[in-house]
């Protein structure tokens, strides 16, 4: 029998037919009225090659669904493609998407009752929309990555599409030719899957098999292989089992899972979006979360893995030699990872990881050994200071210094601080300024990929600092600070920032300062005024309207939640 309140009343008498009409104009027959309805929210989408595979992976989990005993429901999601929209004004909308899709999950599960949900997902902001959603439901429900793509390759390297970008910057800089640079673009994406490295979509995806939302081993799986289409098809025989037994998110998605999550992601080197949704999926969860608990993990948790993008390895080598539940039984050796957390299977993840191998194979250097990490603590730092008083997120992994004073070089845009990167008119020493994209103010918090890449690609990765209000792609490395709250469009101090003050990147003490006088700092506030809203109506409008700080995931339920 259904478990859910709209399945038990549609077999309760005729004062149900037309419920039942409606169902049976879709496939329902009699027998089908007292099995479970899942919902198998599908985010299939031409538009980015990291959700080309998911319809196929849909339909895996659709036919798997029905002979386990269920009833599948197949219903569209939507997505937006970070690496398309980079550099551009639509890439505004990324973050929007995240709310958008979790709004969109749980609106029509909610509405149409669903006894469980299936999620597919591939691009960024796929998994955490279905993550929040999944939180807010609490109805047993489990998460399918889409998976990642395989490299492509060119004169002897791996190539991932932070290659493209960062090939605009040596090209710009004369290090690269035009032919050069036409066949790394030609050769990066060769086909279907996520970005390739421990960008934002695998670390996600890491997240999700973290928390115990995703089977364990498929956050690394390659979006073409036979392994993938067999883990959509599991996928849906373990909801099954969840829908049966009755194992809800809640007693999933607990504190310790959350730990859980952000060691794992500290010790794979990955994205600085992570801070932003695991603060988001713990709002949604009910679960108290900050800043000080990422920091608190890191100091604790080494770096791992050695992957892209400040590392030489993508995804696929990772997953080969023995992906997440490698670093994971790793850090539970080391009592680093709370072995006790219930997972989606109804084992916890001790029992999860029983058969997995304690030590790293020899004869690789994806994963390295305990007593020979590649850093001895985590990557992702985060900063305080009169610049970011609510506190900011660096990315210190693959550089050599991690502190810097320097003139600032402000911009009021994305676009304006890339034109200044490409035209040369950066300097070794320099602390770029780009404010104005946080939540608010972008609105939309877009990433930096491009002004990141093209420095990079300058050669000046080691030589000069960035920070800004908006947010980084998983790609990014150096010495950069993303997420800084408050935020300039609600009067942060990065808002009353001048050309040639003088600026502090220092992630040894974790500190981010402007380095000019309180009261100087108090005469430029009173000259300081509200900007105008870059958009009046629509979503973009309505989202900068309802979304938090950065510091608290960039949430558009808060006040709601509270009020």
């Amino acid at each position: 029998m259904s478990l859910n309140a709209r399945s038990r009343v549609v077999t309760q008498g005729d004062q149900r037919s037309p419920n039942r009409a409606m169902m049976r104009a879709v496939g329902f027959r009699d027998e089908d009225f007292t099995k479970p309805i899942i919902g198998i929210a599908n985010g299939y989408s031409t538009i980015t090659p990291c959700n080309l595979g998911l319809n196929d992976l849909a339909l895996q989990a659709e036919a798997a669904a029905k002979t386990a005993g269920l009833m599948p429901q197949l219903f569209g999601t939507i997505t937006i493609s970070d690496g398309i929209s980079m550099g551009t004004e639509g890439m505004k909308c990324s973050l929007v998407s995240r709310d958008v899709i979790a709004d969109a999950i749980e609106t029509v599960c909610f509405g149409q009752s669903l006894d469980g949900l299936l999620a597919i997902g591939g691009c960024d902001k796929n998994i955490p929309g279905a993550l929040i959603a999944i939180a807010r439901l609490n109805i047993p429900a489990v998460f399918v990555y889409g998976g990642t793509i395989k490299p492509g390759h060119y004169n002897g390297q791996d190539l991932t599409i932070v290659s493209a970008f960062e090939a605009v910057g040596a090209y710009s800089a004369g290090k690269l030719s035009h032919e050069e640079l036409l066949e790394i673009e030609r050769r990066a994406c060769p086909g279907a899957g996520s970005c390739g490295g421990m960008y934002t979509a695998n670390t996600m995806s890491a997240v999700a098999e973290a928390l115990g939302l995703s089977l364990m081993g498929s956050s690394t799986m390659a979006a073409e292989s036979v392994e993938k289409a067999e883990n959509a098809a599991e996928s849906a025989r373990v909801l099954a089992h969840a829908i049966e037994q009755q194992i809800l998110p809640s007693a999933i998605l607990t504190r310790p899972a959350f730990e859980n999550a952000i060691t794992v992601v500290m010790a794979l080197g990955g994205s600085t979006n992570m801070v932003l949704h695991l603060l988001a999926i713990a709002h949604a969860a009910r679960v108290p979360l900050s800043l000080d608990d990422f920091e608190a993990i890191r100091e604790r948790t080494p770096v791992l893995a050695d992957l892209k993008p400040s590392g030489r390895f993508v995804t696929i080598d990772f997953h080969q030699v023995g992906g997440v539940p490698l670093v994971m039984k790793m850090l539970l050796n080391q009592g680093l990872i709370h072995g006790n957390c219930l997972t989606v299977t109804g084992k916890t993840v001790a029992e999860q990881l029983t058969d997995i191998p304690d030590y790293p194979p020899e004869g690789q250097d994806v994963v390295r050994p305990w007593d020979n990490p590649v850093y001895p603590e985590g990557h992702l730092v985060i900063l305080r200071g009169n610049l970011a008083r609510e506190g900011a997120v660096a990315k210190v992994s693959g550089i050599k210094i991690k502190a810097i004073t320097g003139p600032a070089r402000v911009f009021e845009s994305e676009e304006a601080c890339l034109d200044a990167i490409l035209a040369g008119r950066i300097q070794a020493g320099d602390i770029l300024v780009i404010r104005y994209e946080g939540p608010k103010g972008g609105p939309g918090m877009r990433e930096m990929l491009s002004p990141t890449s093209a420095i990079i690609g300058a050669g000046l990765g080691d030589k000069v600092g960035l920070i800004t209000d908006g947010r980084f792609s998983g790609g990014t490395y150096g010495l950069v600070v993303g997420h800084v709250a408050p935020e300039a469009a609600v009067g942060g101090t990065i808002a009353l920032v001048e050309e040639g003050d003088s600026v502090t990147i220092d992630a040894e003490q974790r500190l981010l300062q402007l380095n000019v006088p309180d009261d100087a700092l108090a005469e430029r506030r009173t000259r300081w005024q509200t900007p105008t809203p870059r958009y009046t109506r629509g979503v973009l409008a309505k989202y900068a309207k309802l979304v938090s700080s950065s510091s608290l995931g960039a949430v558009t339920d808060l006040d709601l939640l509270d009020a």
